[in-house]
């Protein structure tokens, strides 16, 4: 039995402050139409139907130009959803794809002209070490898949607790490309301090050039509603390690919300203006290296 999540909130107002134009939403999920592109049966959730017109509303309506999809667990390894969108809007879109090991050369080439840019793995374990999300992929499909998706000029993107990096780290950064870490490493703001030993862990790889961070998922690491502000010393610290290795991104449409309020869209991104006084640093981290990482 699957959960329903909350819908989103349909396209709102800008933020408030001056969005640089190309700016890049380097976070959400499409889904459906579900007659099309169906979830898969073995999900946690069932989220609503948000097809990429709803995707392209919410960007217009923020004032963004740019968008990357990724693959939801509960799509399974069916990418079709995203792939669609893509290929509507190759010059606004890329592609975070979820694929079994027995994926081949043609659908990696397929993918990689279509926009995809990274392989996700689903690496997130709760504090006993049980699997967080059903579906995704783990390091069986890096290790098949590994170093043709580099050939292929793709990245690593990986959904894990920072907790868990040093352990990862070694079975990672063997393959040699770029590494990815989801939502500030879902620190916890309630358990976890600054000084975690996981978050500086990834505010070192930062530093060393070894790896980028989307500082988003405020909403999620709090657990509480706007303005988020326990979030901030996280991604604060994130950006003082290295704002070049840094992207950020909505999470539209905020999948497994199932009992508590619904995040604005406009108010995540507001979050930048406390993050990121400096217009040129917030050009960098919403325009260029998104551009940079992406291949826009």
């Amino acid at each position: 039995m699957t959960r329903p999540c909350v819908p989103y909130f349909p396209p709102g107002r800008r933020p408030g402050f001056a969005v640089p134009p190309g700016a890049c939403d380097s976070h959400v999920h499409v889904f459906g139409p579900y007659d099309r592109f169906p979830l898969a049966e073995d999900r946690g959730y069932t989220p609503v139907e948000a097809p990429v017109e709803a995707f392209v509303a919410h960007l217009d309506a923020l004032g963004f130009e740019r968008g990357v999809i990724v693959t939801a667990s509960a799509q399974g390894t069916d990418n079709g959803a995203m792939l669609d969108a893509l290929r509507r809007y190759p010059s606004r879109f890329r592609g975070v794809a979820v694929l079994p090991p027995e994926a081949t050369d043609r659908t990696l080439d397929d993918m990689t002209a279509a926009g995809v840019r990274d392989l996700r793995l689903n690496l997130l374990r709760g504090p006993a070490g049980e699997r967080t999300y059903r579906n995704g992929v783990g390091y069986d499909s890096l290790k098949a898949l590994g170093p043709r998706i580099r050939e292929r000029g793709w990245h690593l993107q990986v959904w894990i607790h920072a907790r868990d990096l040093a352990e990862a780290l070694p079975l990672l950064e063997p393959h040699g490309m770029d590494l990815v870490v989801d939502h500030m490493g879902r620190i916890s703001t309630e358990h976890d301090t600054p000084e975690h030993p996981g978050f500086r862990l990834l505010c070192d790889l930062l530093r060393d050039g070894r790896a980028w961070t989307k500082i988003s998922g405020a909403d999620r690491i709090t657990g509480g509603e706007a303005p988020w502000a326990a979030a901030d010393p996280y991604a604060r610290a994130l950006l003082a390690a290295n704002a070049g290795r840094c992207v950020w991104g909505t999470d539209w449409p905020h999948i497994a919300y199932f009992d508590r309020p619904m995040s604005e869209d406009a108010a995540l991104a507001e979050t930048l203006a406390r993050w990121i006084p400096d217009a040129a640093v917030l050009k960098a981290v919403l325009v260029d290296n998104a551009a940079r990482l992406y291949d826009f």
